[in-house]
């Protein structure tokens, strides 16, 4: 056992700095009403000392916690294996550290999960949230909401639509409002999709078809309206039997092209939801003879890197850019609660309302 090594106070950093108690605590919690000269002995002694302000205490006086929760509606096994939200964690974190605040990680698996998370933000540990991959019939923005909590969401959220009775799982198209005072980023899903539908169109193929990602989801829903925007104007392109749902993952589109191939022999290009369905859906064509893209072009869509670049053939895929999806909601929230506390002082509020739509690229490769 080690012994225990005393931490210096603020009383300590005090005496050393020659000012009161409470003109350390106003420097080191950033208030202001402190001259330069005095508050530059107190970083002096602060320094000098090795002084760490005590968080729980400076949480009491500043009514912040310098932390962030980044909530991802999906099990661990699925965030994990997936190289999209590496990406986007990773932009996230650089915001985040660049404004010296802590990110928590939060993931749900179930509805306990979910309980749990609603619980933790309503205990006022963080400072606001960061909420991404959510499906429809998902609990947690009311949670959120309940928790009075200021979010904001990655991908355009998709509740609030009652209008598609005939359609209960899929999320609602784009450009329906989804509710006042919702902020959100997201990237261009349904005109990135055109792009790629209207390349594979332009190589003159005829027969394309669409994996789609999990339809409880307003990406893969606008990615396959995107689809459909381009399909309408091709002869037999409205054959449903070209659509095959997936759900995101390399197995998924092993599975999907597999019923794509038994449906329709005469295939001639797939666009993915996006880059692990489109490897799916490689290795399959690989297995039953079909030269790619000479026999059936591929494209999918993120471009993540190396993925995308290390396919078998390499992938054309439509990029998006996650990492900065990432940042940009970080910086979104944190600005939103600097700007209510410029105004009501240590009270925190919601960034303002409204959603970021980034452009989309098409990235040529040998796949298509």
């Amino acid at each position: 056992m080690t012994e225990a090594v005393s931490r210096p106070t603020l009383e300590a950093v005090a005496a050393r700095a020659g000012v009161s108690r409470a003109t350390v605590s106003r420097v080191v919690n950033g208030g202001d009403g402190v001259r330069e000269p005095l508050a530059e002995r107190v970083r002096q002694a602060v320094a000098e000392l090795g002084y760490v302000p005590n968080q729980a205490a400076r949480s009491l006086v500043t009514k912040r916690h310098d932390a962030v929760a980044v909530v991802i509606a999906e099990p661990e096994t699925r965030v994990f294996a997936d190289p999209f939200f590496a990406l986007q964690l990773r932009g996230i974190s650089k915001e985040l550290t660049a404004h010296d605040n802590q990110l928590v990680l939060l993931l749900t698996e179930g509805r306990d999960d979910h309980a749990r998370v609603a619980r933790y933000l309503a205990g006022g540990h963080v400072d606001g949230a960061l909420v991404f991959s959510l499906h429809l019939d998902d609990p947690l923005p009311g949670l959120i909401h309940d928790a009075n909590v200021p979010t904001v969401f990655g991908g355009r959220p998709g509740w609030g639509d009652d209008s598609r009775d005939d359609e209960p799982r899929r999320a609602t198209r784009a450009g329906r409002s989804p509710g006042p005072g919702v902020v959100y980023v997201d990237c261009d899903n349904r005109g990135g999709a055109r792009t790629a539908v209207r390349h594979l169109v332009d190589l003159g193929r005829r027969r394309v078809a669409h994996l789609t990602g999990v339809l409880d989801q307003t990406s893969a829903v606008d990615r396959l309206d995107g689809y459909r925007d381009v399909m309408a104007e091709v002869p037999g392109g409205n054959d449903p039997r070209l659509v095959v749902e997936s759900d995101f993952t390399p197995a998924g589109g092993e599975r999907a092209m597999r019923e794509l191939l038994e449906r329709c022999q005469d295939v001639d290009a797939v666009f993915a939801a996006n880059d692990l369905t489109a490897l799916g859906a490689l290795r399959v064509l690989r297995e039953k003879g079909r030269r790619v893209p000479e026999d059936v072009a591929v494209i999918g869509f993120d471009d993540m890197l190396p993925v995308a670049e290390e396919a078998d053939p390499p992938l054309t895929t439509v990029r998006q850019d996650i990492e900065e999806m990432g940042r940009l909601m970080a910086r979104l929230l944190l600005h939103g609660l600097a700007d209510a506390r410029d105004r009501t002082g240590a009270s925190a509020g919601p960034p303002p309302a409204g959603g970021v739509i980034l452009p989309t690229t098409l990235i040529r490769r040998a796949s298509a």
